[in-house]
């Protein structure tokens, strides 16, 4: 009788879990890296598409070419090259942050303790609001003038990231009320 009450209990308990806080950490943290693996891995395997995309918001050929602005243009392809490069090293690193930090959030519960996974959590999410946040709001969209350009505008695809990123930092550091609850 023990062992069906213990039966019945489990699956019962297991969505509990899954309404916890810890569980809505874990999978904000797991879309977020699925994400920035998805982006990772496009940008390796069709490197010309968004080679483009950095070379023109770089030489800002598509801006309103502003006299007063057009001495920010970079113009250098082996310079736009090393930029593109940067920014898929730094993709490339985040996904992996962000993958190590959703294992630890599975893990967590028999590792005993969410910190381990709150911190990665909070590494890898920091990388994305920079990456998205000081890149492509700051460096493209004001500095090299992004928002100008109605072909080479990654304002909008940016903003989306930043907000999930915003997010799951603001949950990953929510109070963990299930403790209290047992």
């Amino acid at each position: 009788m023990a062992g069906n009450t213990q039966e019945t209990r489990a699956p019962r308990d297991g969505l509990q879990r899954l309404g916890t806080v810890s569980a809505a950490a874990a999978a904000l943290t797991a879309t977020v890296a699925l994400s920035m693996v998805l982006v990772a891995f496009g940008n390796i395997t069709d490197f010309g598409t968004n080679q483009q995309f950095v070379q023109h918001v770089l030489a800002m050929d598509t801006t309103f070419k502003d006299p007063d602005l057009m001495w920010r243009a970079v113009t250098s392809p082996a310079l736009q090259n090393a930029a593109y490069l940067a920014i898929i090293v730094w993709e490339v690193l985040t996904a992996a942050v962000l993958v190590l930090a959703t294992w630890l959030w599975v893990a967590g519960p028999r590792g005993g303790s969410h910190g381990r996974a709150r911190r990665a959590s909070s590494t890898g999410l920091v990388m994305v609001l920079l990456l998205f946040g000081a890149g492509f709001f700051g460096i493209g969209g004001e500095w090299f003038a992004m928002w100008q350009s109605a072909d080479w505008n990654g304002l909008d695809s940016a903003l989306r990231y930043v907000v999930l990123a915003a997010v799951a930092l603001i949950v990953v550091h929510l109070p963990d009320g299930s403790r209290a609850a047992d």
